[in-house]
């Protein structure tokens, strides 16, 4: 088991080699949690995620005749890329294999930094499986995503900054998938500060680490928006980290992880994935938790596929009651859509969609539906247009 010299010693290899990313108070988050929060901007990182520590402190350590003859990975994203990036800033070869379910943008950004990729397996523990046989059957260095000593120190230096930075943080709550970064934190950060409060955040889909750790029986999904957390089975080297220095967890959903991804675009105007939000995400689903203290979070990673972000965005706008789809009931004349189209702007409203619906409704056949999707600027503003169409003589109702 790692201590805290194993992650100071890994901050020393690291210096130069990664970002040394800021640890800043957002107010806002704070007026909206409850408690005064710290944000570690961990996806400013060059490959966008913490990942590259654990990865480039793992390379540093090889052996000349481990370098020559490369290194293999097993990765959903980050860790391919952090690995991939410091091989080839070194000269190593990187194979590696990565689910059928990962991101595309993350395969190609994988690629882009010189590693060869194999797509194999459905889950995390499939592609480790065929990393495993790739190692003995090529002489390749297997570099473990979290359950290696040298990964969890390097993971670990993410808490040396966030106290040096911040150092009256009273709780440092950390997403969890494998365990290699809330691991090498709890180490860290209970070493300097015994009394500093660690949690752990899992996604209710993968919580075999809150499974392991508490008795509980969540079952096991097969997706989620976080699938940098998305883990089925802890590695042993972090469990036992956790089960020693880890003093909580808690488990969110899959729209409290969207919940905080837009707001920290809206209001920290910064990108996270899932799994960089899931600290977020638990301070809104259990904001009496840690009400009053000083927090720390770790934006752990930012790379989101735009296609996925996209619809995240908009459904978080229904979330709000910035966008909202109506259904006016009218007689089917000339005019009447301008007639609402009108009345709509009026309230100040935007149509984002609209559809005529005349043969699937229960109304009479001289009579039709008409569905608006509306852009507003929130629920008070929905209420003032459906009163605005009442008003005008239209029926209409909001689903």
């Amino acid at each position: 088991m790692i201590g805290l010299a194993e992650v100071q010693q890994a901050a020393q290899r690291l210096a130069g080699q990664v970002l040394q990313t800021p640890c800043l108070e957002s107010r806002t988050l704070s007026q909206i949690t409850g408690a005064q929060v710290f944000l570690k901007f961990e996806n400013l990182q060059y490959t966008a995620s913490f990942k590259e520590r654990g990865a480039c402190n793992k390379l540093a350590l090889l052996k000349p005749e481990e370098r020559a003859r490369g290194v293999v990975a097993m990765s959903a994203g980050n860790h391919a890329q952090g690995v991939a990036y410091h091989a080839q800033r070194w000269g190593v070869r990187a194979v590696i294999v990565m689910p059928r379910f990962t991101p595309g943008i993350k395969v190609e950004r994988t690629r882009a930094l010189g590693a060869e990729v194999v797509l194999h397996g459905e889950t995390l523990e499939q592609a480790r499986e065929h990393a495993d046989a790739l190692a003995h059957q090529q002489g390749l260095t297997f570099v473990h995503p979290y359950d290696d000593d040298a990964v969890i120190a390097g993971q670990g230096t993410v808490a040396l900054e966030m106290l040096q930075a911040q150092p009256d943080l009273q709780a440092l709550v950390v997403a969890a998938g494998g365990g290699g970064l809330i691991g090498g934190m709890a180490v860290a950060a209970k070493a300097l500060k015994p009394d500093i409060e660690v949690i752990g955040v899992q996604t209710r889909r993968f919580a075999a680490m809150v499974n392991a750790l508490t008795g509980s029986h969540w079952p096991q999904g097969t997706n989620t928006i976080a699938e940098g957390i998305a883990v089925g089975q802890p590695g042993q080297r972090t469990l036992a980290l956790a089960r020693r220095y880890v003093d909580d967890w808690l488990v969110v959903d899959e729209e409290d992880l969207e919940q905080a991804i837009v707001l920290l675009l809206d209001i920290e105007k910064t990108l996270v994935e899932g799994a960089g939000a899931a600290g977020l995400a638990a301070l809104l689903k259990y904001p009496q938790r840690l009400a009053g203290r000083r927090v720390g979070l770790v934006l752990c990673g930012g790379n989101l596929d735009p296609l996925l972000l996209a619809s995240i965005i908009e459904r978080g706008m229904v979330r709000a009651g910035r966008l909202v789809r109506l259904v006016v009931s009218t007689r089917d004349l000339p005019g009447q859509l301008a007639r609402i189209a009108g009345v709509v702007a009026e309230a100040g409203a935007n149509i984002d969609q609209v559809h005529h619906q005349r043969a699937f409704t229960l109304l009479a056949a001289q009579n039709v539906e008409i569905e608006l999707v509306l852009q507003t600027r929130g629920p008070q503003h929905v209420q003032e247009v459906l009163a605005a169409l009442r008003a005008a003589g239209f029926e209409v109702t909001q689903r």
